[in-house]
């Protein structure tokens, strides 16, 4: 599948869903989803929306991994780890997580400005933005684009 419209207006949980599902369609394992974006911008909402398409289960149970640092998943299209890298303190802290490893199946990753040079060159770049109340709007570069 080719990515995702380069920019989409987000205006409620039904389009953050819809994104969602073409997002998943994309990742693939080697592949890295990066959620760019402010405190409450809809980047733990996406990835659950991500996974739970991934996992084919509208309810499966997706924890924010903000303590856990990584929530690794099994589903048909392979293993997905959901990285919040919030705490994370650089580069040196993901080696020491075993990044090399989870860089072989798919990632989605919250706040991956935390990786500097590690940051998969061929990644998928979602940047997220408040423009209302519940109303985001997204902004997607694709791996050439970056």
């Amino acid at each position: 599948m080719e990515s995702p419209p380069a920019s989409r207006a987000l205006p409620d949980l039904a389009a953050t869903e819809t994104l969602a599902t073409e997002l998943a369609a994309w990742l693939a394992p080697g592949r890295a989803v990066l959620l760019e974006g402010p405190l409450g911008a809809g980047k733990t909402t996406l990835a659950r929306a991500m996974l739970r398409r991934l996992a084919e289960d509208p309810a499966l149970m997706v924890p924010s991994p903000s303590y856990t640092l990584v929530q690794s998943y099994e589903t048909p299209r392979g293993i997905i780890h959901h990285l919040d890298l919030w705490r994370i303190g650089g580069p040196a802290e993901m080696l020491e997580l075993g990044f090399a490893e989870l860089r072989e199946d798919a990632l989605i990753i919250e706040w991956p400005e935390r990786l500097g040079d590690l940051t998969p060159p061929d990644a998928l770049r979602v940047r997220l933005a408040i423009t209302g109340e519940t109303a985001r709007r997204a902004e997607i570069s694709s791996p050439g684009d970056l």
